[in-house]
């Protein structure tokens, strides 16, 4: 029996097998729906205008002040490859606490278009990430759901959030800025 903490972190080059049934929180990014299983969700605030940091990836656009801590917001549509979402009144931040391999806890927000709902989904209804034909990278989809004759792609958060993944594209970002330019 593997030890809780490994339970719910994906074996490297797999997603996690989803339980027999999970709940999802989905929200839009443009005109596709999207999920993420509701156990890494904190909370869902109000967007406000995060700090920007230099040297980020675009798809970083700052940090905000969350009671007190510095919490990361990525830009879920420009993350995926796609332009930055634009900010309407129905943009939020979802507020994600992920477990990394080293124990830790990270709480990172991810700006979405639009909050939609909290699903109940049985594994029988997700199938297998398709192997083309979507905009983001395949490793980041844990499971495509139909719900209501409509798809929801169910994203594998630890990878579409992974702090070592974004780390690295940093460094790429600022090694390939020329000195004197932003």
């Amino acid at each position: 029996m593997n030890p809780p903490a490994l339970a719910v972190m994906p074996h490297a080059g797999r997603p996690a097998e989803p339980p027999e049934t999970g709940q999802y929180l989905t929200f839009a990014l443009g005109t596709e729906m999207f999920g993420i299983g509701i156990l890494h969700i904190k909370e869902i605030i109000e967007y406000g205008t995060p700090t920007a940091v230099p040297m980020m990836p675009g798809f970083v656009r700052g940090v905000i002040n969350l009671r007190g801590a510095v919490v990361p917001v990525i830009d879920l549509a420009s993350r995926f490859g796609g332009q930055a979402s634009a900010v309407t009144r129905k943009t939020c931040i979802v507020i994600v606490e992920l477990q990394f391999a080293d124990g830790q806890a990270r709480v990172l927000g991810a700006v979405v278009d639009a909050v939609s709902a909290v699903l109940e989904i049985g594994r029988s209804d997700i199938e297998p990430p398709p192997s083309f034909g979507t905009r983001i990278r395949t490793d980041f989809i844990a499971g495509m759901a139909k719900v209501d004759g409509r798809f929801v792609i169910l994203l594998d958060v630890q990878r579409v959030l992974s702090m070592d993944e974004m780390a690295t594209l940093a460094g790429a970002a600022s090694a390939a800025t020329p000195e004197g330019q932003n």
